[in-house]
């Protein structure tokens, strides 16, 4: 796919801010606080990006795992990303792209009503951004994991950081009504972990559409602070799923020194084994330019929070009620999932599968695809997922990061039948054709 960036875009982009700003002054109101610094990405890191879809919808389904948008209220909600396997392909039909063929909206996908464009554009262009930005931070940081977990749930451990209303005190909230929707944890075992914010937008239009989207995604990513005022880094994406043209994505960053949790001095380190907790942050001391603002104070709590909303992102992956239940805090949602099982009930109480040679637990899902029966397979290593179940998290970082360079795969897997995406993070994302089985004289006709 095509991934844009520049100071041609840049450009763009300043002039839609400057405009909203004039229009804002017009009225007497106050401009949208906004990053004071916005950058295009290194030329490395843009223009043409190969991709596999079953990748992207990998990415897709594991930041929605711990999502509250479906009647499920957040069992299995990821079988959702499984909804737009047939709304991208090239020539208006869904095939494998050879060399200098571009992902487009295939006839499917441009014929949607106009109630689910917006869903469509936000939940592709969000698995396309979160794939470029797994790629471009495992670029920068290439010794280090990267895990992409939803701002919300992760800053739902501090229970004041969700709340809109301004309070006074230590616990306030901002007034500022943006933050971002995503971060980025850049980790290594034994070191602070690097925390970007992520904000992405999608659209059904064209450059001019994005440039306004990133505009405003400028605000969003202005709303959270980490450590010194404004040096948070960050990533903004808007992806342009053109009804005729190509799929782009165009981006952003901010750029900053900011974002790393470094412990004060003498503080014991952060161990993620412990339970979870919840706490309000302190608030920051910018009254007159209110965000969520992290200081060294809230670092523990942050660091903690980070670490075990993904261990409980995966643990939801597998369908693991209870095992995701254990590293949630109430006001995360831990009681949507407390006392769910798999249906299995044995064991590990999951589905186990071999793929690629390697025993997986997790959870299948069957739908109809144009009338084709469809098997889909969600899960994690199984000596991974078996340390994840016991608490062991520090154990699992560890055995992750020792493998995080040769863990990844994307491709087909014979016995299977279907294509595979496995991730660093010791996540399988699987699907296939089901055959047919024959009729046994009591099935119906």
């Amino acid at each position: 796919m095509s991934v844009r960036s520049g100071e041609g875009l840049l450009g763009r982009v300043a002039a839609v801010i400057a405009a909203d700003d004039r229009k804002r002054a017009d009225k007497d109101e106050d401009p949208l606080r906004r990053k004071p610094l916005l950058a295009p990405l290194a030329p490395a890191e843009s223009g043409d990006l190969t991709v596999a879809m079953w990748d992207v919808l990998h990415t897709l389904a594991s930041v929605t795992a711990l999502s509250e948008k479906g009647a499920g209220r957040g069992l299995a909600e990821h079988w959702g990303a499984l909804n737009y396997n047939q709304a991208l392909g090239v020539g208006g039909q869904l095939q494998l792209l050879g060399p200098g063929q571009y992902l487009k909206l295939t006839g499917e996908g441009r014929g949607i009503g106009e109630y689910y464009k917006h869903q469509q554009s936000r939940d592709l262009g969000t698995g396309l951004a979160l794939t470029i930005a797994k790629h471009v931070l495992g670029q920068r940081y290439p010794d280090h994991c990267v895990s992409i977990l939803p701002a919300e749930t992760v800053l739902r451990a501090g229970p004041g950081l969700t709340d809109r209303r301004k309070k006074t005190g230590e616990g306030r909230t901002s007034s500022h009504p943006y933050r971002p929707q995503y971060l980025a944890e850049i980790w290594r075992p034994g070191e602070a972990s690097l925390v970007v914010p992520i904000v992405s937008k999608g659209n059904h239009g064209n450059a001019v559409r994005s440039a306004e989207q990133l505009a405003s995604a400028s605000a969003h990513a202005e709303g959270m602070h980490i450590g010194e005022w404004n040096e948070t880094q960050g990533l903004l994406f808007s992806t342009e799923l053109s009804r005729a043209g190509v799929v782009t994505v165009h981006a952003l960053q901010a750029p900053g020194r900011g974002g790393r949790l470094h412990l004060p001095a003498g503080e014991q380190p952060v161990s993620l084994d412990g339970q979870a907790r919840d706490r309000p942050p302190v608030g920051g001391d910018h009254d007159a330019a209110p965000a969520w603002h992290l200081g060294p104070k809230d670092f523990r709590w942050f660091q903690e929070a980070l670490g075990r909303t993904e261990a409980a992102g995966l643990m939801a992956f597998t369908d693991s009620g209870d095992g995701t239940a254990q590293y949630l805090t109430d006001h995360q949602g831990a009681k949507r999932f407390d006392g769910y099982e798999h249906a299995a009930g044995v064991g590990r109480r999951g589905i186990e599968k071999t793929l690629l040679g390697v025993p997986y637990v997790g959870t299948d899902h069957v739908f109809r695809l144009n009338g084709r029966r469809v098997e889909a397979y969600s899960g994690v290593d199984a000596e991974l997922f078996d340390l994840l179940r016991k608490g062991r998290v520090e154990e699992y970082r560890a055995a992750v990061h020792e493998t995080h360079k040769i863990r990844p795969w994307l491709g087909r897997d014979r016995e299977w039948g279907g294509p595979v995406s496995v991730h660093p993070d010791g996540s399988v994302f699987a699907i296939r054709v089901m055959k047919s089985r024959p009729c046994d004289g009591s099935c119906e006709k």
